[in-house]
């Protein structure tokens, strides 16, 4: 069942990318998606390689040439062994590799959490605490670099069928957590993507409110399969472990500047 579920989970990760996009080209293995509004967006404007009839020897440079001027090269491999055999490629291409996984939701949906009440917001209430989080993450980018990461979150509402900004606020009104939910009814899939807490607001129960809430959502919207990506060498698989998410499979992503 995790082999399908993987499966199709893939399907759906490049169909958000596709939908997502100003533009897509199609290439040998995959597809380059584009947003020129967002130029200087890694997720953005990317290769997805989600076949493997390529070979991995060429696709460094089917990067090379698809990206074009751009100042940076990200490609990402939603198949694990077929990522596995691009790592030499690419590393010898100069590239960086890393691995993401991908976890499915297998535990029972979690009540609400007393005291909390999660509701969707719109990017306007989620300005300020995704750009303070930036610059804590990215101390070294500009404040131009901060907005495009900040206002590319809109082109994620023509990803799914549904796509909902869930919101914990604190005492002060403030959103304190927040993720995407993004839901595919028809599919029955449903991912939680970008989930993240305010510093000032950190250990007091948000994240998990929130959490909850978009399993919540995700149920009531007929998703069985309810899944999230993490970063492998991160801790917050750990975290989300304790939540009954379980990892089914992995991803790889290259990168150079």
């Amino acid at each position: 069942m995790s082999d399908d579920e993987l499966r199709r989970i893939n399907a759906f990760l490049a169909g958000f990318a596709r939908r997502r996009a100003e533009r897509t080209v199609e290439l040998q293995g995959g597809f380059a998606v584009f947003d020129d509004r967002f130029a200087g967006s890694w997720s953005n404007n990317q290769v997805v390689v989600d076949r493997t009839d390529a070979e991995p020897a060429a696709l460094p440079g089917v990067v090379d040439e698809v990206m074009g001027e751009r100042p940076f090269r990200v490609a990402s491999v939603l198949d694990d062994d077929f990522g596995a055999a691009c790592v030499g490629p690419f590393e010898r291409a100069g590239y960086r590799h890393s691995t993401y996984l991908v976890m499915l939701h297998s535990g029972p949906v979690p009540a609400a959490r007393d005291g909390r009440t999660v509701e969707e917001v719109g990017l306007a209430a989620l300005r300020e605490p995704l750009a303070a989080s930036w610059r804590t993450a990215l101390p070294d980018a500009d404040e131009e670099v901060i907005h495009l990461l900040v206002e590319r979150r809109v082109t994620t509402r023509r990803g799914a069928q549904r796509v909902r900004f869930l919101g914990s606020r604190a005492e002060n009104g403030e959103v304190a957590a927040w993720s995407d939910l993004y839901l595919e009814p028809t599919l029955g899939i449903a991912q939680i993507e970008d989930l993240m807490t305010a510093e000032a607001h950190r250990r007091r129960g948000h994240a998990d409110a929130v959490l909850a809430a978009g399993l919540s959502r995700a149920a009531d919207a007929g998703c069985a399969t309810r899944f999230l990506i993490a970063e492998s060498d991160d801790w917050p698989r750990e975290w989300y472990a304790r939540r009954g998410f379980e990892v089914i499979g992995r991803g790889h992503g290259f990168e150079r500047t």
